[in-house]
């Protein structure tokens, strides 16, 4: 696996966001989307978590 560092955080998360906002485009969810902020220690840093809610 590469190194994590911020750069590579940073265009994963841009990635993450830009495939979170396509798919609305196209047919809207059945529920509500919540992004979860949390550290993760294997990593050393903060990440999202992003859940489907009914």
């Amino acid at each position: 696996m590469p190194e994590m560092n911020r750069r590579v955080f940073l265009a994963v998360t841009a990635s993450g966001a830009a495939a979170r906002a396509l798919p609305p485009l196209a047919a809207k969810p059945a529920g509500k989307r919540i992004l979860t902020l949390v550290y993760d220690k294997s990593l050393g840093m903060m990440r999202a978590v992003d859940r489907l809610v009914n």
